[in-house]
């Protein structure tokens, strides 16, 4: 049992029974109120830490003072117009947990003390995680442009407020065709970790959105989906092999991805229990999301246009696309290229005629 960090994350109780047994429970609302809720799986793992995730957003929490000029009041304005309502579920969902952490420490607050200060503070406090303090910044622009144009404040305090600095890296590592094989080889048709791989490969959905696919987005042999992230409906004809995937199981009654219960999945489960499976399969920094790069580069490689991966992928706009039709048009360009340099070479290499 690995040492417990300090300071110990909020609501999280250690207890050891009679038996000598170390148990661990989540209860919003102090050592003393509010339900317990116990957490199974092994203290640290991914598993566990979803548990935690999971029990603090079902648990009922203190609803937080919204008495008219605070910032609870504001948030709850907010949530009731149209700039609201308009965005996507995804992107509401992401922006209520920031709003869930900020209503704890500061719903009581007047919004007309909310300064660029405080706004600055409320980024660096999370620039150990950069894409949380993103979040936190689009959350809070969101919400004082919305009362900037309903006149609630006078000035924007987000306004000349920087974004974090994005971390240096290519992002997800994207899957090579050996580690999809070696995938395939520990997790053969049967079992639902093959389910997971052949549903986000064989349909290019981002995780949000393969977790909500099942039998009924599929009609005659073709799956329509609006994605959740920008509400493009995609058409995905099922493909023979994920169709034999399919029909081997095992699948959930909704979704065709599905827990050891049957149960449809988060889209953060799953990418936890999908890392699960990769390292089981030997794969240890591979994901869903780079999975999704390799089926872009395989429809790219088997030369599918901009318009035809937007089609695919949902993108818009065309500079996704274009990346991976680029890197395929380089790579084809590289081959032929090769072939022309070695001819030369042999022409070079021929003795002098006499």
């Amino acid at each position: 049992m690995p040492d417990m960090p300090h300071p110990r994350l909020p609501h999280l109780h250690r207890e050891v029974t009679r038996h000598g047994k170390v148990v661990w429970y989540a209860r919003v609302g102090g050592s003393s109120r509010g339900p317990r809720i116990r957490l199974r799986a092994e203290y640290g793992t991914a598993e566990f830490w979803t548990e935690y995730e999971l029990a603090l957003a079902s648990a009922p929490r203190k609803p937080a003072p919204n008495h008219e000029g605070t910032l609870a009041w504001l948030i709850e304005r907010y949530r009731e117009t149209t700039a609201w309502t308009y965005l996507s579920a995804a992107t509401r969902r992401q922006r209520e947990n920031i709003f869930a952490h900020v209503l704890e420490t500061a719903g009581a607050q007047p919004f007309v003390k909310i300064t660029t200060a405080v706004i600055m503070a409320g980024r660096d406090r999370r620039a150990n995680t950069p894409f949380q303090a993103r979040h936190f910044l689009d959350a809070m622009r969101g919400l004082f442009r919305w009362a900037l144009k309903a006149r609630l404040v006078k000035i924007d305090p987000t306004a000349g407020v920087d974004d974090p600095p994005r971390p240096q890296s290519d992002g997800f590592a994207p899957w090579s065709e050996d580690d999809i094989a070696a995938y395939e080889s520990r997790w053969p048709v049967g079992t639902r970790q093959r389910v997971w791989l052949d549903v986000v490969i064989y349909t290019g959905l981002r995780r949000g959105d393969a977790v909500r696919f099942g039998r009924q987005h599929v009609r005659n042999g073709v799956g329509t989906i609006k994605t959740e992230k920008t509400g493009t409906e995609v058409t995905l004809p099922i493909l023979p092999v994920l169709d034999a995937t399919l029909k081997a199981g095992p699948c959930g009654d909704l979704t065709f991805i599905a827990g050891e219960n049957g149960r449809p999945l988060t889209k953060e489960s799953f990418s936890n229990l999908f890392r699960k499976a990769c390292r089981e399969a030997g794969l240890h920094d591979r994901s869903a999301h780079g999975l999704r790069k390799a089926a872009a580069t395989r429809a790219a490689n088997a030369g599918a246009t901009v318009a035809e991966l937007e089609a695919i992928f949902g993108w818009q706009g065309g500079t996704m696309a274009a990346l991976y039709t680029r890197a395929a048009d380089r790579r084809r360009l590289a081959q032929g290229a090769m072939h022309k340099l070695a001819r030369t070479t042999d022409e070079q290499t021929l003795p002098a005629p006499r």
